[in-house]
């Protein structure tokens, strides 16, 4: 059984309306500069921030989500542009309140009105999110989340009475 408590699952965010057209500006002022560059000695400088730029735009504007499932913990990790990795969630079994889809009526039990939100989905209108609630000392956390059936089934069985499926 020791594979149903660990699953791990990656979503990837919808790409924002925006990112195509930011993508192809940042495109089309790195060929400017190049341009500036063979003209102008300052044109260097101006290509190499263009470059810089549209290399951070690129990473920033694809983003996955990794959810680690691992003996009643969960763990998020954001990775931009497929290379940097960074931790954005870590909750133990312990401090787990509560788990249900985000639709749920049941979750506004377990809302304090200071709860901190967020949100690792991927923004399709079709994906099924899920509210995973956790307090750590005086922080509430409402993450929102897409598991897979694996992972769903997993938290069922280490949570019982804390997930409504």
């Amino acid at each position: 059984m020791m594979e149903d408590s660990y699953v791990e699952w990656l979503v990837k965010r919808k790409d924002p309306v925006y990112a195509i057209p930011v993508k192809i500006l940042m495109v089309i002022i790195s060929a400017f500069s190049v341009l500036m560059a063979l003209q102008k000695i300052w044109g260097v400088l101006l290509m190499l921030a263009a470059f810089a730029a549209t290399y951070f735009v690129f990473i920033n504007l694809s983003i996955e989500f990794e959810y680690l499932y691992a003996d009643g913990g969960l763990r998020i990790d954001r990775i931009m542009g497929k290379a940097r990795r960074k931790k954005i969630f870590d909750c133990d079994k312990a401090d787990v309140q509560f788990v249900a889809p985000s639709d749920s009526y049941m979750l506004k039990d377990y809302e304090p009105s200071n709860i901190k939100i967020l949100d690792c989905t991927s923004g399709q209108k079709n994906g099924k999110v899920y509210a995973f609630i956790c307090q750590k000392g005086s922080e509430s956390r409402k993450v929102l989340f897409e598991p897979n059936e694996k992972m769903i089934n997993a938290m069922r069985r280490a949570y019982l009475r804390k997930m409504v499926v």
